[in-house]
């Protein structure tokens, strides 16, 4: 099913060889969707418990520096302060910020202010009262990535910009708690999808979550607007994010001219909070928490 000889060794990491341990039941769950025309993943995309193990280690750089952001930001702290903490911490513990340099990408990682979507570069611009920002990192440590992002606020903000982060982070939650072994990977955009509705937001469409652990990006592509097309199938030990990007306004959005930042096209406030997570036998794990 998934290239694998039966005498392999399973990919679940039981030390069982295939045919006793998982092939039945992956032979049972994933027939319907392969007789259907859904894609299956490919074996690469399994990850054994060695390599989710190191995405944790990854992890718990990545979660020691986005919370030493929240202890540092604040009126008057420029986007590059941000940067230099995020590059400055990662090197301590050994690790590469993935973003930097990538295809170009200048800075260590992404920081997005208002109607900023995501991807903004960070620079001098000073954080001011009524802002809000994400803040996106990548941590590379002995190969394995981990991928996450936060919101976080200025002083005083508008109520409208509270209750977009809130219903941002619980969309994303939705998402994760909607992830299911052997089910298709746009149903956790459908699920984002219907409850971004009910609040009047829009749901951008023009960027995804992905797959990674041992790559930046890799399959599934996960989409977290509402979709019929016959997706991925997820599997244990497939790792993805899980990322909305929630608009208060249309969902539509341009990119600037240094072809990276991505911001809203009616000016209106962006949201987005992110979780690296692993499928399960039962569900998903958060890995980035």
């Amino acid at each position: 099913m998934f290239k694998m000889g039966r005498n392999d060794r399973c990919w679940c990491g039981s030390g069982k060889k295939y045919k006793s341990c998982h092939e039945k039941s992956d032979e049972a769950n994933l027939s319907k969707y392969l007789s259907d025309g859904y894609p299956i993943p490919d074996r690469s995309l399994i990850l054994n418990p060695d390599q989710i193990d190191g995405i944790r280690k990854s992890a718990k750089v990545s979660i020691a520096i986005m919370d030493a952001i929240g202890g540092m930001i604040g009126e008057g702290v420029t986007t590059n302060d941000i940067d230099a903490l995020v590059s400055k911490m990662t090197a301590e513990a050994g690790g590469i910020p993935a973003p930097l340099n990538y295809y170009g990408f200048p800075k260590s990682c992404c920081t997005s202010i208002n109607n900023c979507v995501c991807h903004g570069i960070p620079d001098d611009t000073k954080l001011k009262n009524g802002d809000i920002i994400n803040v996106d990192v990548t941590t590379i440590l002995d190969g394995y990535y981990s991928d996450m992002s936060r919101m976080y606020t200025i002083g005083e903000i508008s109520e409208d910009a509270k209750n977009l982060i809130e219903r941002t982070k619980e969309m994303m939650y939705l998402g994760i708690d909607t992830i299911k072994p052997y089910m298709p990977v746009a149903e956790i955009g459908n699920a984002i999808h219907d409850k971004a509705d009910e609040y009047g937001y829009g749901v951008v469409r023009a960027l995804c979550g992905h797959g990674v652990g041992l790559d930046f990006h890799s399959e599934p592509t996960v989409n977290h607007f509402r979709s019929n097309a016959k997706s991925m199938i997820l599997v244990p030990g497939m790792v993805l994010t899980v990322e909305p990007m929630i608009n208060a306004g249309t969902w539509d959005v341009e990119v600037l001219e240094d072809e990276w930042t991505v911001m809203t096209r009616d000016g209106s406030l962006s949201a987005q909070w992110e979780h690296t997570v692993v499928v399960t036998e039962t569900g998903a794990e958060i890995l980035t928490i």
